[in-house]
C-alpha cells in the first residue's frame, strides 16, 4: 500500500506540522481573522475549527474554544506541562491547548499555528480530505 500523498509544504509549514514547531506570536495570517468559514488541516484538508469558535485571547495565534467533534486529538506534550493537538487524520502538530483560563464560557484555548491551518470561507466548498 503507497503512503497518502498530503498537500506540499513548506519548509515552515513542515517544521510546525512534522516536527511540532512555532511560529513567531502575532506573525501568522490567521490570527486577526474574523471572516465565516471552516478551518482546515494545511496537510491533509481535514476539517478542523468552525469560526464561530474562534476568539481574541491576545497570545498571537489563533485561538478557539472548541474543536469540530472527534478531528483534533490531544497528548501530553514532551515538555510534560502542556498539552499538544494533533489532526485526528494525519497527526500534524497544531499547537497546543489550554484549559482553566477563563477567556470563554468553555474555558478552552486552543492556540493553533496558523502554518498548520488553512481557512476556506463560508460558501466555497471544502476540499476532499487526503486519507490515511
Amino acid at each position: 500500500m503507497s503512503k497518502p500523498k498530503y498537500n506540499p509544504l513548506s519548509p515552515e509549514e513542515e517544521r510546525i506540522l512534522l516536527h511540532a514547531g512555532t511560529e513567531m506570536p502575532f506573525s501568522g495570517e490567521y490570527n486577526d481573522l474574523k471572516a465565516a468559514g471552516t478551518f482546515i488541516c494545511r496537510r491533509c484538508n481535514n476539517p478542523l475549527y468552525h469560526s464561530s469558535d474562534k476568539f481574541d485571547s491576545g497570545c498571537g495565534w489563533p485561538s478557539f474554544d472548541d474543536e469540530i467533534t472527534g478531528e483534533v486529538e490531544r497528548r501530553p506534550d514532551p515538555d510534560g506541562r502542556r498539552t499538544e493537538i494533533i489532526c485526528g487524520n494525519c497527526g500534524g502538530h497544531l499547537g497546543h491547548v489550554f484549559t482553566g483560563e477563563r477567556f470563554t464560557d468553555k474555558n478552552t484555548r486552543h492556540c493553533v499555528n496558523s502554518l498548520s491551518i488553512r481557512f476556506i470561507p463560508d460558501g466555497e466548498d471544502l476540499p476532499e480530505v487526503i486519507e490515511e
